[in-house]
């Protein structure tokens, strides 16, 4: 029932996404007006929003949805392609760009954890990397298979997500975590915590190395991509 802005749409080309991709992802802008006339309809569906983050009731009783800053919703899918929540990347903000939809703290509401999120069909390898929308960006500009976790500090899911990946036939996993990984003390740390975790799951693991001008995999994938679009052109 939500639409997706100009600028949105734009924001998600200038990552590589085509219209196509976003489609098939369901971005969506988040809505800053209308919302319990929003919530009304998914009502008259006959959806239960009991339990769903995001939802919660009104003093008077009724069901709304909460109102966050501008940005872009990012569904957030589990193994078989489930949204387990929505991820919120804010516009105009310099830190904690992304930031999960919850109402634990209103009536009726329902809080959200830090789920993990699968791009693509399991295969005997898959790509880990931090945040739904680089494991999207990246599959869709590679055909790679990406497991995204919230942080290469936020591991709680993670051992869960891989345990019912194993069973998938997935073997070995490449990590792509951004390369500030390298300078950085504290993410380091948690670096090697997670290489402990991988090799006593027992999978083989290694790790994605690109040019340091580029922060994410993502970002290095769509710059090569572009190079090549425009020697074609």
């Amino acid at each position: 029932m939500l639409g997706l802005a100009n600028a949105h749409r734009e924001n998600l080309h200038n990552r590589g996404l085509s219209d196509r991709d976003i489609a098939q992802l369901g971005y969506k802008s988040m809505p800053l007006s209308n919302n319990s006339e929003l919530v009304r309809r998914v009502l008259e569906t006959g959806a239960d929003p009991q339990g769903v983050p995001g939802f919660f009731r009104t003093k008077a009783g009724w069901w709304s949805f909460v109102h966050q800053r501008s940005g872009i919703l990012i569904p957030v899918q589990d193994m078989q392609g489930r949204i387990q929540g929505l991820q919120l990347r804010m516009d105009n903000t310099e830190n904690r760009k992304f930031r999960w939809i919850s109402s634990v703290e209103l009536t009726g509401g329902c809080g959200s954890p830090a789920w993990t999120h699968l791009a693509g069909k399991p295969g005997k390898m898959i790509v880990l990397t931090e945040g739904p929308m680089k494991a999207d960006v990246i599959h869709a500009l590679s055909g790679l298979t990406v497991l995204a976790v919230q942080g290469v500090n936020a591991l709680q899911r993670l051992e869960e997500a891989l345990t019912e990946l194993r069973t998938q036939g997935v073997r070995e996993i490449k990590t792509a975590f951004d390369m500030d990984y390298i300078t950085n003390c504290y993410v380091q740390s948690a670096y090697e915590k997670l290489m402990a975790l991988l090799g006593r799951m027992g999978f083989r693991y290694g790790t994605y190395v690109w040019d340091p001008r580029y922060k994410g995999l993502d970002d290095f994938i769509w710059a090569r991509l572009k190079v090549n679009l425009d020697r074609n052109s």
